[in-house]
């Protein structure tokens, strides 16, 4: 593991422990929300807007918000108590159920977050059948990893047909420009920064191969503790991401304030991503269910699990 890779799971390891140990709040006892977020996400916007600390304050409930590098750190503060909630990809969930991590699905973004695999503008890489024997990088059980398990199935190849290389988004950027590895796959915003420069191609897309969700994951004991407050936390979620979608501008500028990616990239991102929040269906649940059987399959899962049985049930409010 990398001295960066080993920083960034420290400082996020850290931000945990930062937020003490989790208390055991009664339903009516409950005085804050502990929500996890990347800030490369659309999370700053809503944070920026304050509309969750107005709508819970007259409960006297508080907003506390933590960063994280990734995913798989939030979903660890999830399990252990210390954080209440969270947004993650697809993949992240899979394992922590895996690990018999104490959460539960509460939502999810059908298509929100587009990802891509890049190679360099003069990568004689065309194709993703050219990616045999190619060292590949990506986030090791990241959504990004998800869509490179479906991009080889739909060019006939298998996992051992390329040289995963697994890397932090940062570490996998300087490993992309320097040419250590031959190709990146990577998320929104990164995947359109690299776009913007005009240095870097997608030769495909999430979307090419599979149908790729995101999602809201929240604590099990918080949700059976607290399922009113859970679903007024989704509710109002589900109209600040709609706000976003019809003020894409507005959004993307409000990210840029918070976390110094560049807007073009942002407006790029927020272009091609989908703005709508929704109850598990079985479709989707099913989804990631064939997510966590392909991991299972080339041996990277230690165990089978079943999606649906961390499934929380939310009833919108609209």
């Amino acid at each position: 593991m990398q001295r960066r890779q080993v920083l960034q799971l420290l400082s996020s390891s850290l931000a945990v422990i930062a937020l003490g140990r989790p208390s055991c709040s009664t339903a009516s006892e409950i005085k804050q929300i502990r929500i996890g977020y990347q800030k490369s996400s659309l999370v700053p916007a809503l944070k920026g807007r304050q509309t969750l600390e107005t709508a819970f304050k007259p409960q006297g409930i508080a907003i506390q918000w933590v960063e994280f590098a990734f995913g798989p750190p939030i979903l660890e503060g999830i399990n252990t108590g210390n954080l209440d909630f969270g947004y993650t990809g697809d993949a992240p969930p899979v394992f922590a159920q895996a690990a018999a991590a104490n959460l539960v699905y509460a939502a999810a973004l059908p298509g929100h977050s587009s990802e891509g695999i890049l190679v360099l503008e003069d990568s004689p890489i065309k194709t993703l059948a050219d990616l045999k024997g190619k060292k590949v990088g990506f986030g090791k059980a990241s959504s990004a990893h998800t869509t490179v398990l479906y991009a080889l199935e739909k060019a006939g190849l298998t996992y051992a047909d390329i040289q995963p290389v697994y890397l932090a988004p940062a570490d996998a950027k300087a490993a992309f420009v320097r040419g250590s590895i031959d190709a990146w796959a990577i998320w929104d915003p990164y995947l359109a920064q690299e776009e913007e420069t005009g240095k870097a191609r997608a030769i495909a897309y999430a979307e090419d191969v599979h149908h790729p969700n995101d999602f809201f994951l929240a604590n099990k004991t918080f949700a059976a503790d607290h399922p009113e407050v859970l679903a007024k936390l989704l509710d109002i979620i589900t109209a600040e991401i709609k706000w976003a979608g019809e003020h894409r501008d507005e959004a993307a500028q409000a990210i840029h304030d918070a976390s110094g990616i560049d807007l073009g990239a942002l407006h790029r991102s927020m272009a091609r991503s989908k703005f709508v929040v929704v109850p598990l269906s079985d479709s989707i649940a099913g989804s990631q269910q064939a997510i966590a059987d392909r991991f299972l399959k080339i041996g990277l899962l230690p165990k089978h699990v079943a999606v649906r049985d961390i499934v929380w049930n939310w009833t919108p409010n609209t």
